[in-house]
């Protein structure tokens, strides 16, 4: 099943959903996930494996963090070739002073924001949203 790749139909309806928790980055040593944690998304890297998860269980297993984030999920199945949408509402958060970080899964893209500012980012994405119905 492939996804949205028309670039005012991904923004018109993607339909950010804020996620319950607070999410936290973090990194450890080899390949090895810490027992009780259950990671939303981990990143391989040089350096070592990156684990996003609740704050909760990073602090169970003693993982240390400096950032803890809001989770939106952009609801719309988007195409993992369509071009422009992260753009979009990167462009949009940063002019209002958000950052984000973003990662792709298949069927969804999901944005990690500050968490005290997480539903003013949705908001924002929220705003973009409504401009970009079709007329």
């Amino acid at each position: 099943m492939s996804g949205e790749s028309d670039l005012r139909t991904l923004l018109s309806g993607m339909r950010p959903e804020l996620n319950e928790g607070r999410y936290v980055f973090c990194t450890v040593e080899g390949d090895t996930v810490p027992a009780g944690t259950t990671p939303v998304a981990t990143v391989r890297e040089p350096e070592g494996l990156t684990l996003v998860l609740r704050r909760e269980e990073a602090d169970a297993a003693g993982l240390a963090y400096d950032y803890t984030a809001g989770w939106i999920t952009l609801r719309i199945h988007s195409a993992l070739d369509a071009v422009g949408l992260t753009a979009a509402f990167a462009a949009e958060l940063g002019a209002h002073g958000l950052s984000c970080n973003v990662i792709a899964g298949y069927h969804h893209d999901h944005l990690f924001v500050a968490v005290d500012r997480a539903e003013e980012a949705m908001a924002v994405l929220e705003g973009l949203a409504a401009r970009s119905v079709h007329p």
